[in-house]
């Protein structure tokens, strides 16, 4: 950007008006990237303003050395609808392929030898006989317990996802209620929820844990089938679609962090950065709670204060170059041990001689400011149990990744804190993982936050929106 340039008014910065309306973006994550996206494709005029060099948000790529890593591992599902819209529309769905079918090997690390493997899979039967076969042999639950498990599972399938009192309960109280175990949590329950909604079940709303079973497991045969980049994400968050926003036209500004946003008589808007001021029709937030909050105009919300109550959550990730391959599997869930999901991310990192693994350890307030070396003491000795081959394999590289706010916290009543895309000022809106999507904190989530904010600009603006329409109703 040009320094020292200032926009002339109210009428500045706008070319093409008034027959192209325009938009600022701000924030260059999943929600920020699809918002941009969904108004250039309506003809809208928009400009894209992210703080850090890259875009991507919180689901990046860095180097270290010779390796492409991610800062942690990410997956989506089949159901995620939204977010398999966003990989088309950069051109990179075949750059993050679906398993055929849902199949997670599970590993109990404290496991009887030959009973230490189970799989959590599917069928192509019907819902929820789909699960059938594979709970009737989970080796790392009794026979009691299993059929406790189809009995919960059943109730949850009953839940009303639109009852608000879902939100004030926790998951774990509801799963005690229902005849769980505390094996069955950590084994199955846990061992999903964990990993989508980075809390642990009593941690957990009742209402977003509820969303995640039923529409992960039991609502379509094939809708958990697991998704992940075989690239680095950056590969997909920066790179492609970067050029996906340049190929709709769209300015693209990093390492630009917006100072104030503020509206005009006319009901434009001004938003202003280091050394100019760009001025738009709408504008839309997509960057974090806090920040959001700090940016809002007076009035924009009720209760913008509720933006500060919710809270975050962490996620650790571990990562372990060996000098041989130790892993003949692309990744495993395990229990009876602190290690939670294990990915094998030697190709996509670019590593030519061994194999490296990353440990993905979610729910993480325990150990998120862990020094390093008491991190490998852990984590090491842990692998050598799950994996034999890791016992006479050499440790090339021992490094860890944190992300003190990853997510937002999915608590209890924290669904009475999250906005929707729309504010009381006319032509801003919100957008986030973090704002009422009805989903935790994922890149669905995101997604879908960008197309919800997307939707009603373009509604306000009077642009056609039909390119939107059909892909994921849930999402307006």
């Amino acid at each position: 950007m040009t320094e020292g340039t200032q926009a002339a008014g109210p009428g500045a910065n706008t070319p093409g008006r008034p027959g192209r309306p325009t938009a600022v973006v701000v924030g260059g994550g999943l929600a920020g990237i699809t918002a941009a996206l969904a108004l250039a494709d309506a003809g809208v005029r928009v400009t894209l303003l992210e703080g850090r060099p890259r875009l991507g948000g919180l689901a990046f790529s860095f180097r270290r050395g010779a390796l492409t890593v991610d800062n942690g591992q990410h997956v989506y599902l089949r159901c995620c609808t939204a977010y398999r819209w966003f990989l088309d529309r950069i051109e990179g769905a075949a750059l993050a392929p679906l398993q055929d079918r849902l199949d997670v090997p599970v590993l109990d690390a404290a496991g009887h030898e030959g009973r230490r493997l189970g799989r959590i899979g599917r069928t192509a039967l019907p819902v929820p006989l789909h699960l059938a076969k594979s709970l009737a042999t989970y080796p790392h639950l009794s026979l009691a317990e299993r059929a406790r498990v189809g009995r919960a599972a059943l109730a949850l399938k009953s839940l009303d996802l639109a009852d608000p009192a879902l939100d004030a309960e926790d998951f774990g109280g509801w799963l005690a209620r229902h005849g769980q175990s505390e094996r069955a949590i950590e084994a199955l329950w846990d061992l999903v929820g964990v990993a989508t909604l980075n809390a642990v079940a009593g941690d957990a709303s009742l209402a977003l844990a509820a969303m995640v079973f039923k529409t992960g497991l039991l609502s379509d045969p094939g809708a958990a089938d697991i998704g992940w980049a075989r690239v680095p994400l950056g590969e997909l968050h920066d790179r492609l679609a970067r050029k996906a926003l340049d190929s709709a036209g769209v300015r693209t500004e990093l390492r630009t962090r917006v100072t104030s946003i503020s509206p005009y008589e006319n009901g434009r808007w001004s938003v202003s950065v280091p050394g100019e001021r760009i001025d738009a029709d709408t504008v839309v937030l997509a960057v974090p709670q806090r920040e959001t909050h700090d940016l809002l105009p007076a009035g924009a919300l009720d209760a913008p204060g509720r933006l500060l109550e919710i809270g975050t959550a962490p996620i650790l990730n571990v990562h372990v170059v060996y000098d041989r391959t130790v892993l003949r599997r692309p990744f495993f869930a395990a229990i009876g041990s602190p290690v939670q999901w294990v990915f094998d991310r030697t190709e996509a990192s670019g590593l030519t001689d061994g194999q490296y693994l990353a440990l993905s350890q979610s729910a993480a307030q325990d150990e998120i400011d862990a020094p390093v070396a008491e991190l490998r003491e852990r984590y090491l000795p842990e692998l050598r149990r799950l994996l034999p081959g890791t016992r006479g394999a050499e440790v090339r590289d021992f490094f860890v990744t944190r992300e003190r706010t990853a997510t937002f916290a999915p608590t209890p009543g924290v669904g009475r804190l999250r906005p929707g895309a729309r504010t009381r000022a006319p032509g801003l809106w919100l957008a986030g993982s973090w704002t009422a999507t009805g989903w935790p904190a994922t890149m669905e989530g995101a997604v879908r936050s960008g197309v919800s904010a997307a939707r009603a600009a373009l509604d306000t603006l009077g642009r056609p929106r039909d390119h939107l329409l059909g892909l994921f109703e849930e999402a307006a």
